[in-house]
């Protein structure tokens, strides 16, 4: 088996099928803008909103290009942090797509959507997956624990602008725990103003750290989303996928890409 760095999978995912992840971060260390209570790759030891080419295009290219014979519905961005710190994030979709037909998808925690280049690059996706965490300023931070630098009010209407010129799927993942499980209406209200494709209804089911909320729990709050087209967590059964990267690879992955 090939030993990839910077592409890992695929994976079967709840919400996108068999995918293929890529990590343009790549590195021992988690780099983020957030610090969630409930993230399987630990603590975030490197905190910032700065973009950088964390891994060049070049090199993630080389490794698509090397890829075997494989059945996959989506080549989805996601990976050890926050994608969109990676400023060659629209480059490197703009390559995958010239030598691959598989849809694109970006997994995005939403703190860098106010940035018009940002929003640029994530224009080039299929599909935008962007996660909120919470209704309101006290629950965001309590829950995602951003860098100081980042404010609710500015990632919610960075998420709305972007739908207005995003021609692709957007989706909103919700991820739900004890401290914000009654949000669930507040967070419908905000899901309406962005006028979503899809809302994904999530709890931590993989956390070492956080307790996920129970099936009944995530069903409860899915009736307040009816008027959407909403899937959760629990909907599907996982299914095994036999991957073309090495155990390593895998786990600098987030398991469900």
């Amino acid at each position: 088996m090939k030993e990839f760095k910077y592409i890992y999978g695929p994976v079967y995912s709840w919400r996108l099928g068999r995918s293929l992840g890529v990590d343009v971060l790549s590195r021992s260390d988690k780099a983020c803008t957030f610090d969630c209570t409930y993230c399987q790759l630990g603590r975030t030891r490197i905190y910032t909103t700065k973009r950088k080419i964390f891994v060049p295009t070049k090199e993630i290219i080389k490794e698509i290009k090397a890829l075997p014979k494989v059945n996959i519905d989506y080549i989805t961005f996601s990976g050890r942090g926050e994608p969109t710190l990676a400023k060659n994030l629209g480059e490197v979709i703009r390559k995958i797509k010239k030598i691959r037909s598989e849809k694109i998808a970006v997994l995005t925690n939403s703190s860098l959507m106010p940035d018009d280049q940002v929003k640029k690059e994530l224009k080039l996706a299929d599909e935008v997956i962007c996660k909120l965490d919470g209704s309101s300023l006290a629950t965001f931070t309590l829950v995602s624990k951003p860098d100081s630098g980042i404010r609710f009010e500015s990632v919610k209407e960075g998420i709305i602008k972007f739908r207005s010129i995003f021609k692709g799927k957007l989706s909103l993942q919700l991820m739900f725990v004890k401290e914000n499980k009654d949000e669930a209406q507040a967070m419908a209200k905000i899901a309406s103003e962005v006028k979503v494709d899809e809302i994904q209804i999530n709890t931590p089911t993989r956390s070492q750290e956080v307790e996920a909320l129970s099936e009944s729990e995530i069903q409860k709050i899915k009736s307040y989303f009816s008027r959407f087209n909403v899937i959760s967590v629990y909907d599907k059964p996982r299914k095994s996928i036999k991957p073309i990267s090495g155990e390593g690879t895998l786990r600098r992955g987030r398991g469900d890409v």
